[in-house]
């Protein structure tokens, strides 16, 4: 009877252990950011696809940006695909950055170069 107990008690646990590992982007929801730079890399995978960006700043260097949205089926969702961007291309991505200031941010959407708009996670 015990180690059914036991058995049972560890099958709820590794049953939550992947609720418990998703976590939620520490970013500052007050300040919308705007970065603009040319695609470095788009690594298409979950569980937040992310784009490196090279972003110019006003007094002329380069600094990278990295910009990601939801999972892939929320992007996906939103008409996103794995070559929706690639290396080269310059787009301005608009969203919150990390409270710590790291230069990471989490997109609400994408403008592209061609001037279409993608949203990410829906709004």
């Amino acid at each position: 009877m015990r180690s059914r107990l036991v058995l049972a008690a560890a099958a709820v646990l590794l049953a939550v252990t992947p609720l418990v590992a998703h976590h939620s982007w520490p970013v500052a929801f007050g300040k919308l950011v705007t970065v603009k730079g040319t695609v470095a890399e788009f690594v298409w995978q979950n569980p937040h696809p992310m784009i490196t960006l090279e972003v110019r700043t006003d007094d002329g260097k380069m600094e990278r940006w990295q910009v990601g949205g939801p999972a892939i089926n929320r992007m996906e969702a939103n008409g996103w695909t794995q070559t929706t961007v690639k290396p080269g291309d310059v787009l301005t991505g608009i969203g919150y950055q990390f409270n710590d200031g790291q230069k990471i941010i989490r997109l609400e959407r994408v403008v592209l170069a061609d001037g279409k708009t993608m949203l990410l996670y829906g709004r």
